[in-house]
C-alpha cells in the first residue's frame, strides 16, 4: 500500500469520525422540539437545556473531525478536493451556513434571559442539525453515484443533477441514522423523565432507520459495490437490527454501540465502492478521478504522514479524556433556573442596580438619587 492509499484511508476513517461523533450531535438538535417540549409540570426550557448539557461539553471537538477530513482531502488530493468543492458548492454553502447557524444559537442561546431570544436560538440549533443531516447524504451519495465530469476534470451539471433518487435517499438515510444515533445518546446520558422519552423515540426511529438505511445500502452494493463489500453491507445491517432489540430492551450502551458500527459500516461501503476513484465520471469513465490522477506529490504525502503519526494519537487521546471526564447522567434536578444577560434599561447594569445605587437600595453618600 502506497502513501495516496494510505490518505484514502485516513479521510475515509476522518469521516467516518465525524459522522460518529457528530452525528449524534446533530440528533440531539433534531430531537429537541420534540422531546424539549414543556409537559406541564416542567417547562420546556429546561428540558431543552437538559439536551444541550448532553452534548456541551464535546459538540465543538466533534466539529474538528470535518475540518481535519477536509484539510486532509485539499492537502493530499488537490484535484478530489477542487472538482468536489465546485460541484457540491451550493449544497456545501448550505451546510456552512447551518453549522455557522447552530454554533452561533449554542453559544447565545445562554447570553440574554429572554423567551423568545431562546426560541429563536433553539430554531437555529434545529436548523442547523437538520439541513447539515441531510445534505452529507445527498453529497456522500452522489460522490458514489458520480458527475458529470469533463476531460478537465470540471464539473458540467447543475444544481438538480443531484438531486436524483439514490442521492435523496442517501440524504434520509443520514438524517434518520443520525436521529437515531442522537437518541440512544441522550437515553444514554440522560436520567428520569428525559431518558425514558429519548428511550420512545429511539425505538421508533430505529426501525424507520432499518428499512430505509437498509434500502440505501443494498442499492448501493447491487449497484456500484465490489464482492468483500457484502462484508461492510452485512456488518452495517446486522448492527441496524442489533440497534433494534437494544432500544427495547433499554440496553443504551449496546444501542448506541450498535448504531455506532452501523456508520462505521456505512461509511466503509461507501468508501469501499467507490476506491480506486475519488469521484466517478458518469459522462466517460476515462475522466474518473482517482486516487492516482489526483494526489499530491510523494513529498508532500510523506510530511503529512509524519506529522498525522505523532500529532492524532494525542487528539484522540485527548478527546477521549473528555468524554470520561464527562460521562455522567444529566437529569432535570441538576438543571439550575435560567440564567443570562437581563435586556438592560438605559442607565442599568447587567445586575439591575442603577449607577450611584447600592445593592441594599441605598444611595450612597454624597451622590444624587438620580446618580450623578
Amino acid at each position: 500500500m502506497g502513501l495516496p492509499e494510505f490518505w484514502f484511508i485516513v479521510i475515509a476513517v476522518l469521516f467516518g469520525g465525524y459522522f460518529i461523533l457528530e452525528g449524534f450531535d446533530f440528533g440531539v438538535g433534531m430531537l429537541m422540539p420534540f422531546i424539549g417540549r414543556g409537559d406541564g409540570r416542567v417547562d420546556g426550557d429546561t428540558r431543552r437545556r437538559v439536551l444541550l448539557n448532553t452534548i456541551g461539553p464535546v459538540w465543538d471537538a466533534n466539529e474538528v473531525w470535518l475540518l481535519t477530513a477536509g484539510g486532509a482531502m485539499f492537502a493530499a488530493f488537490g484535484g478530489w478536493y477542487a472538482t468536489m468543492f465546485s460541484a457540491f458548492y451550493f449544497p456545501l454553502l448550505l451546510i456552512l451556513v447551518g453549522l455557522i447557524v447552530r454554533v452561533v444559537a449554542i453559544e447565545w442561546r445562554g447570553k440574554i434571559n429572554d423567551p423568545r431570544w431562546r426560541m429563536w436560538c433553539d430554531v437555529g440549533i434545529g436548523l442547523g442539525s437538520w439541513i447539515p443531516a441531510l445534505l452529507w447524504g445527498v453529497a456522500f451519495a452522489n460522490v458514489v453515484r458520480g458527475l458529470p465530469i469533463a476531460a478537465d476534470h470540471q464539473y458540467t451539471g447543475g444544481f438538480f443533477n443531484l438531486l436524483n433518487p439514490y442521492a435523496l435517499l442517501g440524504g434520509l438515510t443520514t438524517l434518520l441514522v443520525f436521529a437515531t444515533h442522537g437518541a440512544v445518546f441522550l437515553s444514554l446520558k440522560t436520567a428520569g423523565e428525559i431518558r425514558d422519552e429519548a428511550a420512545k423515540y429511539a425505538v421508533r426511529l430505529s426501525v424507520a432507520t432499518l428499512v430505509v438505511a437498509g434500502a440505501f445500502l443494498l442499492w448501493t452494493q447491487l449497484e456500484y459495490g465490489k464482492t468483500w463489500t457484502w462484508v461492510p453491507v452485512i456488518l452495517a445491517a446486522l448492527a441496524a437490527v442489533g440497534a433494534v432489540f437494544a432500544t427495547l430492551r433499554r440496553a443504551e450502551g449496546l444501542a448506541f454501540a450498535a448504531t455506532t458500527v452501523a456508520i462505521a459500516g456505512t461509511v466503509v461501503t461507501l468508501f469501499g465502492v467507490l476506491y480506486p476513484n475519488v469521484l466517478p465520471s458518469t459522462t466517460d469513465p476515462a475522466f474518473n478521478l482517482t486516487i492516482g490522477n489526483t494526489s499530491s506529490s510523494h513529498y508532500t504525502l510523506t510530511i503529512m504522514t509524519w506529522a498525522a503519526v505523532f500529532i492524532t494519537p494525542v487528539v484522540i487521546l485527548y478527546q477521549g479524556w473528555s468524554y470520561w471526564v464527562f460521562r455522567q447522567r444529566i437529569s432535570l434536578e441538576q438543571i439550575p433556573p435560567s440564567v443570562g444577560l437581563p435586556s438592560l434599561l438605559v442607565g442599568e447594569r447587567s445586575d439591575g442596580i442603577r449607577p450611584g445605587e447600592r445593592s441594599d437600595g441605598k444611595i450612597r453618600q454624597g451622590e444624587r438619587s438620580d446618580g450623578k
